[in-house]
């Protein structure tokens, strides 16, 4: 007797012939999007690890697509969908619930003054597309700056916005797109005689480019506080100040992009708070929702004024959907009861310490870097042909795959790969350490000196 539910014979125990078809079917119906799929079939997830067809452990140092700071599966979160799911998923888009309401109010709660204006959507890509539109609204304006190697979406305006990958072969972006260099301490283009980055005569000739490129009119300045899939870039303490008031210069927005920041990830609320501005526009998605998609766009009254009498538009299908607003509420929830920024803060210091120890064994690591648990690891050969770098990251994170270990590597020209790491937040050291011991052994084996 055959099983169709599972594609498979039920008489089959080692599920060799649906682990076949499974592959077949991927194969013949997927229509690829950009990434190499990992040849593993993953069956459940559970805090820190994901487990694969028969039951192979694999440690999770990317949390998902770097959204699941709590953990996969995490008992608040499962209770929550359960119970929301039961009584309200989906409204039409003019109906507002509680958990909505709630969500509103509780995040403003978490940001500085005058942030207190929120608007709940699905994804980064929609929050920055919103963000934008926004602030071309109120401004009057169209221009918008953003870092070369930025990451802000995969729609219209956040992909004319978005320079580290997929810009060839799509036709024009949106018109008045501008990119300034990316302030890199670890690779300077504009130095002091020590050799170091002079990252504020970069920025004074990044806008003087801009200003000369410019029709007069300068809307936002669209920027992720860290850059994270350009390779988990830090600019300098200072420099948001500094860019905060080339913005102001210019009667600019400044919108902060911390869809992978937000949120104790880098071991504050926010990552904007160590450099003491406050962004006019600030965007959240991934680890807002911890694996679910929710996405939100605050601002402050002013400009929620300014853009509701100008018409402002953005009504999508789930707008102020009431299911993953009760589970942001629960990610709050948890990010405060269990003092989550101080434990990413303790969390991280306690990777950097090993990845650095790393460093210190293995010379193919050439930076470390980044801020509480989203911290890079740039690979370097001595080759002027960066491609060595990234050929070397590939087979490091493969190897790490094979071992048990998931990692993400960032690839990008004129950088040798670099390893984007962000566990969960609720990452034990035990998980920590067992993750730092498979880079190691796949650094040993794979990047040793001939």
């Amino acid at each position: 007797m055959t099983d169709d539910r599972a594609g498979g014979r039920a008489n089959d125990p080692t599920g060799t012939d649906r682990d076949a078809q499974f592959w077949h079917d991927a194969r013949r119906h997927l229509l690829r999007y950009g990434v190499s799929f990992t040849p593993e079939i993953i069956e459940r997830a559970s805090g820190s690890f994901v487990y694969a067809a028969g039951g192979r452990r694999i440690l999770d140092f990317t949390s998902g697509q770097m959204s699941a700071i709590l953990g996969h599966s995490h008992p608040r979160i499962v209770e929550c969908v359960q119970r929301q799911i039961a009584g309200l998923d989906h409204l039409f888009s003019g109906m507002l619930s509680r958990p909505v309401v709630d969500l509103a109010r509780r995040l403003a709660g978490t940001l500085p003054d005058p942030l207190d204006k929120v608007l709940l959507l699905t994804t980064g890509a929609e929050s920055n597309e919103a963000a934008v539109r926004m602030a071309k609204l109120v401004t009057g304006r169209h221009e918008i700056v953003s870092f070369a190697r930025s990451w802000h979406g995969m729609t219209q305006a956040a992909a004319s916005a978005t320079y580290s990958a997929g810009r060839k072969g799509y036709g024009p972006g949106a018109p008045g797109n501008f990119a300034i260099p990316v302030p890199h301490s670890y690779h300077p283009d504009i130095t002091h005689p020590d050799g170091t980055l002079d990252w504020q005569r970069q920025l004074d000739l990044a806008f003087d480019l801009v200003d000369a490129q410019s029709t007069g009119s300068l809307a936002a300045c669209l920027v992720e506080p860290v850059l994270s899939s350009g390779g988990v870039i830090e600019p300098p303490a200072g420099y948001f100040a500094a860019l905060l008031r080339k913005c102001r210069e210019r009667g600019m927005l400044l919108i902060l992009d911390e869809a992978q920041t937000g949120l104790c990830r880098t071991g504050t609320w926010y990552a904007f708070e160590r450099d003491g501005v406050v962004p006019d526009i600030l965007t959240l998605s991934k680890t807002l929702g911890a694996g679910l998609p929710l996405a939100a766009v605050i601002t402050s009254a002013e400009i929620e004024e300014r853009a509701h009498e100008r018409g402002f538009l953005f009504f999508t299908t789930h707008v102020s959907d009431p299911l993953v607003a009760a589970v942001g509420n629960t990610v709050l929830d948890v990010l405060e009861s269990d003092h989550l920024d101080e434990q990413a803060r303790s969390r991280g210091e306690f990777l950097r310490k090993g990845l650095d120890e790393l460093a210190a064994g293995h010379p193919v690591i050439g930076d470390v870097r980044g801020r509480g648990l989203l911290l890079g690891v740039e690979f370097t050969t001595g080759d002027t042909d960066t491609s060595a770098g990234d050929a070397l990251g590939a087979r490091v994170t493969g190897r790490c795959l094979e071992l048990g270990l998931h990692m993400n590597i960032v690839q990008l020209p004129g950088m040798g790969g670099t390893l984007r790491i962000a566990p969960p937040l609720t990452a034990t050291e035990e998980e920590l350490t067992l993750g730092l011991e498979i880079l190691d052994q796949a650094l040993t084996e794979v990047a040793a000196p001939a």
